[in-house]
C-alpha cells in the first residue's frame, strides 16, 4: 500500500520505481491470464464499502472489476481504515492523501447547505478544486508507469457526477474510459417547494458548469463515456454519440440482496427505503395509508432518517396510523437487505431519482416495485416488472400511490409474479459480475475502436 500527501515535496520524475512495495502490490493482483487481463488504473476518488449511495457503489465497482482485470485503484485516504478491513478484493490499493484542500471544502459545504442531507448541486459545484487536486496526486504518482506503458486502460469510475471534469484524460495517452456518468434530470415543474426545501440553489444555473476548465477536453480525449440513462445521455453533446455506452451505474450484490421471499401471509409489508428528504416523498406513502381502510388493514415499515421525518411522524399521529406505520430509522446495507427479503411491496415515489440503486435492489431481493414514471426508477421499472405511477403533483402521486397499492394487496398472485420477474432482470443485467464482465467489453473496445461498439440493451 503506498500513501502520497501532497503537503510533502515529491521525488522528480520517475519516481515510481521497481521498489520492494510495488513488486509486493504486483504479486497481489494475481496473474494476467496469460496477458488476456488488462492492466486497468481505476480513479475512484469515493469508494467505502460503509457508506451508502456513490461510496459503496464505487467499492462495489472496483472490487468487481479486480476479479475481470488486473486493477490498481486510487482512492482518497479517508477511505482506507474500511478499505483496509475489508479488503478490495484482487486489487492493489494507493491511498491520496489530498485532505488539505478536500476536508476544509467539505465542512465549508456542509455549513452553506445548513447539514449534510440536502443541497447537493452546491457540495458537487463546491468539490470541484478539491476533485481536481486528487487527479493532480494521482497523475504525479502514476504518470512514470503510464509513460513506462504499465497501463493498458484509465478509468474514472467515481465521481459519477458530469459537472466534475478530469485532468487524467488530458495528460495521459492511455486509453480513458470515463464514468457511468450520471446527472442532467431536471427537477419536475410541480414541486417548486420541495425544490427550495432541497436548498438546491444552484439548479437554476446548473448548465454554467460546462463552461468549466477542462470539461471539454475530458469529453473529447475519453476513448468512451458510460452514461447512465436517458437524461444522462441527453445531458452530453450530441457529437459525442459515437463513443457513448449505455450503461447505468446502480447494481446489486446478490450476498446482500436476495430473492428469499417471506412465507405467504394475509398482511402484506410495504418497504420504503431511502434518506428522508424532500424530493424523495417519502409522506406520499404514508399519506396513501391515511386514505385507505385496504392499507391500513397491512403494514408500513419506513427504513432511513433524514430531516423529513418529523413531518412523517406528525402525519402517523395525526391520522392515528401507529398500529399499520413503523420508522426504523437508520440501517446498514445488511440489515437493508434482510429487511427487503421479509417484504412483499417496494414503494419508492421518488421524483429525482437519477440512479435509484435502491430500486435495483428492492428487484433484487423479488419485490414487486411501485414508482415513479421518470428518471431512473421509471427506466428501470418495466410492465412485467414492476408498477409505475404518472408523475403529476402531490395530490395525484398520493391518489395513484393508494389506487395501485391496494390493487397489489388484493392480488398476491400479481406481486409474486411481478417480483420474480423483476429479481430475474437485477440478477441479468445489475448482478456485479455481470457489470465488471460487460465494462471489460468496454475495455477492448477503448483500446481498439475500430470494433462495434458495445449495446448491452438491444435484446432486452
Amino acid at each position: 500500500m503506498t500513501e502520497v500527501d501532497l503537503r510533502m515535496p515529491l521525488p522528480s520524475p520517475p519516481y515510481l520505481t521497481e521498489s520492494s512495495v510495488t513488486k509486493v502490490e504486483r504479486k497481489a493482483c494475481g496473474a494476467r491470464d496469460n496477458g488476456q487481463r488488462p492492466r486497468v488504473l481505476v480513479l475512484a476518488d469515493v469508494c467505502n464499502p460503509d457508506w451508502p449511495s456513490l461510496p459503496v457503489v464505487g467499492y462495489n465497482y472496483a472490487k468487481a472489476l479486480s476479479e475481470v482485470a488486473d486493477v490498481t485503484v486510487a482512492t482518497q485516504v479517508r477511505n482506507r481504515p474500511n478499505i483496509e478491513r475489508d479488503g478490495l478484493g484482487r486489487a492493489q490499493v494507493v491511498y491520496l492523501d489530498t485532505e488539505w484542500i478536500a476536508a476544509p471544502i467539505h465542512r465549508l459545504g456542509t455549513l452553506i447547505r445548513r447539514g449534510g442531507a440536502t443541497g447537493w448541486t452546491t457540495q458537487i459545484a463546491m468539490e470541484y478544486p478539491s476533485y481536481l487536486a486528487f487527479e493532480w496526486a494521482a497523475w504525479r504518482h502514476f504518470r512514470g508507469r503510464l509513460r513506462k506503458g504499465e497501463f493498458d486502460v484509465i478509468h474514472r469510475i467515481t465521481p459519477m457526477s458530469p459537472t466534475l471534469p478530469s485532468l487524467m484524460a488530458s495528460l495521459s495517452t492511455v486509453p480513458f474510459v470515463l464514468g457511468p456518468l450520471n446527472g442532467g434530470l431536471p427537477w419536475p415543474s410541480a414541486f417548486q417547494a420541495e425544490l427550495k426545501r432541497e436548498r438546491e440553489w444552484l439548479s437554476w444555473v446548473r448548465d454554467a458548469y460546462k463552461l468549466l476548465p477542462f470539461r471539454r477536453a475530458t469529453l473529447n480525449k475519453a476513448a468512451a463515456i458510460l452514461a447512465a440513462f436517458d437524461h444522462t445521455i441527453a445531458d452530453l453533446p450530441a457529437r459525442l454519440s459515437g463513443k457513448i455506452v449505455d450503461f447505468p451505474e446502480v447494481g446489486v450484490d446478490p450476498a446482500r440482496f436476495s430473492a428469499e421471499r417471506p412465507p405467504k401471509r394475509e398482511r402484506k409489508t410495504i418497504l420504503f427505503a431511502g434518506r428522508l428528504v424532500p424530493y424523495k416523498l417519502p409522506e406520499v406513502i404514508v399519506g396513501a395509508f391515511a386514505r385507505s381502510d385496504i392499507l391500513r388493514r397491512h403494514r408500513l415499515v419506513v427504513v432511513g432518517d433524514g430531516p423529513e421525518r418529523s413531518r412523517l411522524e406528525q402525519m402517523i399521529a395525526e391520522h392515528r396510523l401507529q398500529d399499520c406505520v413503523e420508522l426504523l430509522g437508520q440501517r446498514t446495507q445488511r440489515e437493508v437487505g434482510a429487511i427487503m427479503r421479509d417484504a412483499e411491496i417496494f414503494a419508492f415515489p421518488s421524483i429525482r431519482e437519477l440512479g435509484a440503486g435502491v430500486v435495483v435492489e428492492a428487484m433484487a431481493c423479488g419485490m414487486a416495485c411501485v414508482v415513479v414514471d421518470y428518471g431512473a426508477p421509471g427506466a428501470l421499472i418495466g410492465p412485467d416488472r414492476g408498477v409505475k405511477v404518472a408523475l403529476g403533483d402531490h395530490q395525484s402521486l398520493i391518489a395513484g400511490y393508494c389506487r395501485e397499492l391496494e390493487s397489489l394487496v388484493l392480488s398476491p398472485e400479481r406481486i409474486a409474479m411481478l417480483g420474480a420477474a423483476a429479481s430475474q432482470h437485477a440478477r441479468a443485467h445489475y448482478d456485479w459480475d455481470s457489470k465488471a464482465g460487460k465494462t471489460l467489453e468496454v475495455y477492448h473496445w477503448a483500446r481498439n475502436p475500430s470494433g462495434p461498439k458495445p449495446d448491452f440493451w438491444a435484446q432486452t
